[in-house]
């Protein structure tokens, strides 16, 4: 008797493992539920295009199929890179420069995959001035409202001396309303786009135009999940890549996605934005060398920069191959 029931408990517990598993299988297919990891990717902005490609590599399943199962998490500004320092968070968002500051203090994390190729930093100007170039905008009077940033002083320096007095920049477009005389920072990619809704002349010259073009919207790791686990860090580049030719191509699954999550973005501004940035992620290399890559030239030609301006945070300068890995 106490055979039997001992079977058929065998028997019932077999069941309902099998199904258990079957389940889980069936919601990532070809991937042992031992080896879904769930990790956090930290967003140092609100869901805008600039991480399409993210929301596209869940909408689509890639982090799934790569062995990941991924939780978004918009931060907003600040020194992301402390997160992945500490390990508070898996992955993270950032631009190169801040990479560069970070392994300048000691953190142990390192950039693997880079979404702008082309910085999309720039400077909006009103079309009616007339200018031609990025110098006219600084050898001319007017005002240019700017945050107190690298690229400021790396222009400030280029087109010395300058004539436009540098306002401070406290976000959004109000202030270039008022005047003709007026320009701002901007992303290409962003205010120009919300001005010409309000009716203005917007123009708009990129500072990577200028020479300065750090890598953007970089996601970052520490440095001691490449040296131990390095498939796992090509693992969520392959996902990557895949979440961000699946938003070149067709961005509308996932701008309803990051629409639902920004309610100050309206569907038309998602996909102007997903439009104006393409050639800035897509470039003659990377359709050659694949999407997010990096070059060891950039990354030493920015660490040149920001010694060059005397970047208040920037310590011990590190190398710049300890700053990136192509996975």
């Amino acid at each position: 008797m106490r055979l039997k029931i001992l079977t058929f408990v065998l028997v019932a517990t077999g069941v309902c493992l099998y199904y258990l598993i079957h389940s889980i299988n069936a919601a990532d297919p070809g991937k042992s539920p031992a080896l879904v990891k769930p990790v956090v990717l930290t967003l140092d902005w609100r869901p805008e295009p600039e991480f399409g490609g993210f929301y596209a590599a869940e909408k689509i399943g890639s982090f799934g199929k790569h062995g990941f199962d991924v939780d978004i998490k918009p931060a907003g500004e600040g020194s992301l890179w402390q997160l992945v320092a500490t390990g508070t968070t898996d992955f993270a968002t950032t631009a190169a420069d801040q990479v560069i500051i970070a392994r300048s203090q000691g953190a142990d994390v390192i950039a693997f995959f880079a979404v702008y190729q082309t910085c999309p930093q720039g400077i909006m100007v009103h079309a009616s001035r007339g200018f031609k170039s990025l110098e006219e905008v600084f050898t001319h009077d007017g005002q240019l409202l700017a945050e107190d940033n690298d690229w400021l002083h790396f222009l400030t320096a280029k087109y010395n001396p300058i004539k436009v007095t540098i306002g401070q920049y406290s976000g959004g477009i109000s202030v270039f309303l008022r005047s003709k005389k007026n320009s701002q920072q901007c992303f290409v990619t962003s205010e120009p786009i919300l001005a010409k809704q309000h009716g203005s002349d917007p123009q708009t010259f990129l500072v990577a135009d200028a020479g300065y073009n750090p890598y953007t919207t970089v996601v970052i790791c520490n440095g001691k999940l490449w040296r131990e686990q390095p498939q796992r860090v090509k693992e969520m580049t392959a996902a990557l890549r895949e979440g961000w030719r699946a938003y070149l191509d067709d961005p509308t699954i996932a701008n309803k996605a990051m629409g639902d999550l920004n309610k100050d973005m309206d569907a038309d501004t998602f996909a102007l934005a997903a439009e104006a940035q393409k050639p800035l992620i897509e470039t003659a290399q990377t359709q050659t060398t694949g999407l997010g890559t990096m070059t060891r030239q950039r990354w030493q030609e920015l660490l040149d920069q920001l010694q060059s301006v005397k970047d208040k945070d920037l310590q011990t300068p590190p190398k710049a191959e300890e700053c990136f890995v192509n996975p």
